[in-house]
């Protein structure tokens, strides 16, 4: 098997480890995160209705910096869902970060939307 399988399929376990623990109800949504080699993306989801509640991502001008690959567009990834969510009325949420290390760009996001005043 070459390298690129091998690396999926650690990913997915790991994936699969984070989200057999994190639950997304309409009280306190999953908040999803994908980071992209020049962009980063976040969603509030419920599973128990599968639909996404609200959604953030960089690379819109108006609203993040221009290169969305790095920790200051993280930061203002994370307090546009905080925005978004307390729109919505949603003040707690599950952090999904996936098969992520909690990090550098994630870690950014979720401190920037804590500080906006999202509770994880």
């Amino acid at each position: 098997m070459d390298q690129q399988k091998l690396k999926k399929l650690r990913q997915l376990r790991r994936r699969h480890h984070v989200r057999s623990h994190v639950v997304g109800t309409s009280e306190r949504p999953r908040m999803t995160v994908y980071r992209s080699s020049k962009h980063i993306y976040v969603q509030l989801i419920d599973d128990l209705v599968g639909r996404t509640l609200a959604a953030a991502r960089s690379g819109i001008k108006e609203q993040t910096p221009e290169y969305g690959g790095n920790i200051k567009a993280a930061k203002a990834v994370g307090q546009k869902i905080a925005e978004a969510a307390k729109a919505k009325g949603i003040t707690k949420v599950a952090f999904d970060r996936g098969h992520y290390r909690y990090h550098g760009r994630i870690k950014a996001l979720a401190d920037a939307a804590r500080e906006a005043g999202l509770q994880f």
